[in-house]
């Protein structure tokens, strides 16, 4: 996409970050692709949880690894962060000795808590065949010399609220595999999930002990949330400047979305889209009115015409 992009057509353009002038002259159809292209909106928050999983893996290897657990609402940029982090720190490459390292393992949880479940949902992320239907034992030893021979620095289980379905018991279970993972090859453990992925911990007081929660909630109509929008209007590729950040347009949008970061993003997306192709060029407080059907994660979406 980047080698399609025109020189900038106006460098007065001061309200789009300078890398992302030039998209401003491609198409109306081209732009309204780009919006849907992912790209990374730093924030303070989110900087934080990044500068200490770097951390972790820098950390020596010792009998007793620390762990982090990350939870939020439901959209609300946990998995992003989780992405962000793996572009960073997490891409694979072949050693001198022709070694395939694999530095960051992200890995979805089980659907519901269950100890063979998690160990197919890490050889699933090694593009090699492995026994589906092995015993747990064999997929232990499987999961665990991968990992060794990949040289995995850290793992992280993405959804592992999901442990919380099933019997008790067998949380435990699953829990102690990851214990057990993080005992046996000395690398630290990132769970994320929602806010229940906190009652995870409480299947064991060792459990909780070994994990710092960072917790990513939603955001409050404030200075930070104002930054968030200038940060978010400084891609978004519209030849005209939007004020988001702006008291009236902040409120607005704040009330749309409840501080969800995802429902936020949606609804940007939705104007930013309509700004292009009625030719405004600038997302106005009508547009985002119109747009008000983009409700919270947590509501149901009636598209409205």
């Amino acid at each position: 996409m980047s080698s399609d992009i025109k020189p900038d057509p106006s460098p007065e353009a001061k309200h789009i970050h300078e890398s992302f002038r030039g998209v401003l002259g491609l198409s109306p159809q081209e732009r309204v692709r780009f919006l849907y292209e992912p790209r990374w909106i730093g924030y303070a928050r989110a900087k934080r949880i990044l500068d200490d999983i770097a951390a972790l893996l820098r950390m020596p290897k010792v009998a007793r690894m620390r762990n982090m657990l990350i939870v939020g609402d439901s959209n609300n940029g946990k998995t992003k962060v989780i992405e962000r982090f793996k572009e960073l720190h997490g891409q694979g490459f072949v050693s001198e000795d022709s070694e395939s390292i694999r530095p960051v393992i992200v890995v979805e949880s089980p659907p519901s808590a269950d100890e063979k479940g998690l160990y197919v949902s890490i050889l699933s992320q090694f593009w090699s065949p492995y026994k589906k239907n092995g015993t747990v034992t064999e997929l232990r030893y499987d999961a665990i010399s991968r990992l060794r021979l990949c040289k995995a620095e850290i793992l992280i289980v993405d959804e592992i609220h999901s442990l919380l379905v099933g019997p008790a018991a067998k949380l435990r279970m699953v829990m102690n595999t990851i214990k057990m993972l993080c005992n046996e090859l000395r690398i630290p453990i990132v769970g994320v999930g929602t806010r229940d992925a906190v009652r995870v911990l409480h299947s064991d007081p060792q459990h909780a002990s070994r994990f710092d929660v960072y917790a990513l909630p939603l955001w409050k109509l404030d200075p930070e949330f104002q930054a968030l929008l200038a940060g978010f209007e400084s891609v978004l590729p519209l030849k005209q400047p939007s004020h988001l950040a702006s008291p009236e347009m902040a409120t607005l949008l704040h009330d749309i979305c409840e501080g969800n970061l995802g429902d936020l993003h949606r609804l940007l997306i939705e104007c930013s889209k309509v700004a292009i192709e009625t030719g405004k060029e600038c997302i106005t407080r009508e547009i985002v009115t119109s747009k008000a059907w983009v409700k919270p994660t947590k509501g149901i979406r009636e598209v409205q015409p």
